[in-house]
């Protein structure tokens, strides 16, 4: 892939007609003046021509390069290095036509040294993509990644440099799970990757498949089931994968009893299946296990609201916007506590942040937070 190396043209470009500005300018003073100045005018000429030319070597080698035409492009460019040694453009470009016509082991010395040194920050970048390709081609994938982490850090926010950085995680997982297949293909792990991979491609019923695989050939390995249980659920939510799904949870449990998202999902179902006093015990864990588990703690706290626990629910409900501060869920629940509980100063400013959320809900809810506060709604 072409990088954009329009900035660095544009640049050159506008330098030039201010150049042509000038001599134009000198050239019609000429004419007029006495003998000495047109001496000294002339001689000025002489030596500001090259900035004058319509176009340089170096020029034409950057067109000839953005063009694709790389042979032509490092003809051009050698002969205005040859010209010029201290012209860092011609050596940049004549570094990045060599790379970008297959002769990287050539410009390898040039890259690494524009990409470390130069004060442009545009030749440093164009630098660094391409000793990543060349890196990258060459199969060294360690030093692509640390270069690519430099251009990262360096230009957070530039398209190409994502885009290369991209490439390169991907060939370098595409590695990993190539060689992980070859030299280990009974193990368990090979099961679980797979069925992991099945999850990004939503496949979701040969997840279950894989996972199932991996805990027949290692039953005591944590996590797989919590896996397994998600897959269930990603793939149905009709009574018998529920049921699936808790068994999985529960299991997980019985091996890693700290597990916290476990132990949330359990009550989940519980509490979707008409049980939500068992799911209250497993959401109550969930939040004992990591205080800071929004998502239990909302959980909790909706049925304490349910439940009129309004002085329960409020510290729940503060924990979660506290946690998460764009939970409009939480936000909104906790609009409701304080309002049910009088607190209409407190549900007032509840209202506010929902609105500065930009996803105002629509309907009778809408309608609710334009009302609200006007009076206390009856109890």
């Amino acid at each position: 892939m072409m990088p954009d190396i329009e900035p660095i043209v544009r640049r050159r470009n506008r330098l030039r007609h201010q150049h042509k500005v000038v001599c134009l300018h000198w050239w019609g003073r000429l004419q007029p003046a006495n003998a000495r100045w047109r001496a000294l005018l002339l001689a000025f000429l002489l030596l500001a021509w090259p900035l004058c030319a319509d176009q340089s070597g170096t020029e034409q080698g950057i067109n000839a390069f953005q063009q694709g035409r790389y042979v032509e492009a490092c003809r051009l460019l050698q002969d205005a290095v040859t010209h010029d040694p201290s012209d860092e453009h011609a050596r940049a470009f004549l570094a990045l036509a060599r790379a970008a016509g297959g002769h990287c082991a050539e410009a390898m010395e040039e890259l690494t040294a524009r990409f470390h040194s130069s004060a442009n920050p545009d030749l440093a970048r164009l630098a660094g993509l391409a000793l990543v390709q060349c890196m990258s081609t060459a199969g060294d994938t360690d030093k692509a990644l640390a270069v690519a982490t430099q251009l990262e850090a360096k230009y957070p926010d530039d398209a190409d440099v994502l885009y290369q950085a991209a490439r390169l995680h991907m060939k370098a997982f595409n590695d990993v799970t190539r060689r992980m297949f070859e030299k280990t293909p009974a193990s368990y792990r090979v099961n679980q990757l797979s069925a992991e991979i099945f999850e990004t491609q939503s496949k979701f019923a040969e997840a279950a498949g894989e996972y199932r695989k991996a805990i027949a050939k290692n039953p005591q390995a944590v996590n797989l089931h919590f896996r397994l249980g998600r897959a269930i659920l990603l793939e149905s939510h009709d009574p018998e994968a529920l049921a699936q799904a808790l068994k999985e949870f529960e299991a997980e449990l019985a091996l890693n009893p700290s597990d916290a998202a476990a132990e949330f999902q359990a009550g989940q179902i519980l509490n979707a299946t008409g049980k939500p006093a068992e799911g209250l015990v497993h959401f109550q864990k969930a939040l004992d296990l990591s205080p800071d588990f929004a998502e239990a703690a909302l959980a909790i706290a909706k049925m304490r609201l349910q439940a009129k626990q309004y002085a329960e629910a409020i510290p729940l409900l503060e924990r979660v916007a506290a946690v998460q501060p764009d939970n409009e869920a939480g936000h909104y629940n906790l609009m409701l506590a304080y309002r049910n509980s009088g607190r209409m100063d407190k549900a007032k400013e509840q209202q506010q942040v929902l609105e500065k959320l930009q996803r105002p809900p629509e309907g009778e809810f809408t309608d609710f937070l334009k009302k609200l506060g006007e009076k206390t709604p009856g109890k």
